[in-house]
């Protein structure tokens, strides 16, 4: 028999809705059972985590071969190009959300640092898009290089979304 996971250190390196949560969902669930969880947001993930932009977040249609049309139909990527279509499918994947009671990123990342989740952004991404700590939302716990996430993971399940 395996031992259980007592921590898990998530790695959010995607900046669109079906980048970001996954790894928000998986850290809440952690915490609510009881497990030590942490996030760290690197590259286009920060975007969860930056003020002017966690609010903004939407669907990737182009590149998206999981991306489906009500009733199940493939979309095609080629469509995905028309204006608007971004912006149409963000509000549908929005409205879905909304209906399962799911809350939007700033939110949820209130709900996990609440519960005790570390939330974390990674410094080398905070310095080559040239983000500043004050353009940090107020539920993140500081900003790490990868060795001192590292230290932090000690003992972890690192899970990579």
């Amino acid at each position: 028999m395996s031992e259980p996971i007592k921590k898990v250190s998530i790695i959010v390196s995607q900046g669109s809705l079906e980048g970001i949560y996954p790894g928000l969902i998986m850290a809440n669930g952690a915490r609510m059972e009881g497990m030590e969880a942490s996030l760290f947001f690197t590259f286009f993930g920060l975007d969860a985590i930056i003020k002017k932009r966690m609010k903004k977040i939407k669907v990737a249609t182009v590149g998206n071969p999981a991306m489906t049309l009500p009733g199940g139909l493939p979309f095609p990527t080629i469509l995905g190009m028309l204006p608007g279509m971004s912006a149409l499918a963000t509000a549908m994947m929005k409205s879905g959300m909304e209906k399962l009671d799911i809350p939007p990123v700033d939110e949820f990342l209130e709900m996990i640092h609440d519960a005790g989740g570390g939330i974390y952004a990674c410094k080398l991404a905070m310095d080559m898009f040239k983000y500043k700590e004050a353009d940090l939302c107020e539920h993140v716990d500081g900003i790490l290089t990868v060795g001192e996430f590292y230290e932090k993971s000690a003992g972890a399940q690192i899970i990579f979304t």
